[in-house]
């Protein structure tokens, strides 16, 4: 009967065991911090700018602050275009698995009047690659300057409103909302350090929103 009871001790200890590396296993995989990956051009990427200036450096502090689960990684590359996303998504889904993706990018597809149709198709196809990947998709909309013509300018616009409604996904409209004329670089296109605390705000109800949806 000891030697029964003996075994039977064994067991229960075993079995123990292995429910609290379940348990503890289960624990991790929670408390494991979301990944926002950012998939940018030089508005993201901190062009001219001191390291940790820009606007994702400081949603990533801003996260930190209010001690948000989540970790960013910045994959944002200056001249990126749409196409150049497109093609580099699917390794950055593979490394970092992210839970958000952040898409800002079509500036530099605008900037070189390419067919407004071609930008939305390499949108769409960023959005289904993530969404395969379990990564829900937040977009960053842009504005083309006047000089490239209204009606191009409006399309270009317009782009991202129907493909956020498309997708679901959420939208902020325009980064660059309220930065004034001195706040941008002597190229008039890229924001100074001192402009990108407003881009964060605009961006930042969205982003929070998104995260925690996730």
């Amino acid at each position: 009967m000891l030697n029964v009871l003996n075994d039977l001790s064994k067991k229960l200890s075993v079995h123990g065991l292995f429910a609290l590396l379940l348990l503890s296993a289960a624990a991790s995989a929670y408390s494991a911090p979301k990944t926002v990956l950012v998939l940018g051009d030089s508005l993201s990427a901190e062009y001219g700018l001191a390291r940790g200036a820009g606007w994702v450096a400081l949603a990533e502090k801003k996260l930190q602050d209010q001690k948000m689960d989540a970790t960013v990684v910045n994959a944002s590359v200056s001249g990126e275009t749409t196409s150049g996303g497109r093609s580099r998504l699917p390794a950055l889904l593979q490394k970092y698995k992210p839970a958000l993706v952040v898409i800002e990018l079509g500036a530099n597809d605008g900037l070189r009047g390419l067919p407004v149709a071609a930008a939305r198709a390499n949108l769409l196809a960023m959005a289904d690659a993530a969404a395969k990947a379990d990564a829900k998709v937040m977009l960053i909309g842009m504005r083309m300057p006047p000089n490239y013509g209204r009606d191009y300018a409006d399309k270009f616009f317009a782009m991202y409103g129907t493909l956020s409604k498309e997708i679901k996904a959420p939208l902020v409209p325009f980064m660059l909302d309220g930065v004034a004329d001195k706040q941008f670089q002597a190229d008039r296109l890229h924001p100074l350090a001192e402009a990108h605390p407003t881009i964060l705000a605009n961006i930042w109800p969205t982003l929070q929103k998104t995260i925690k949806a996730k």
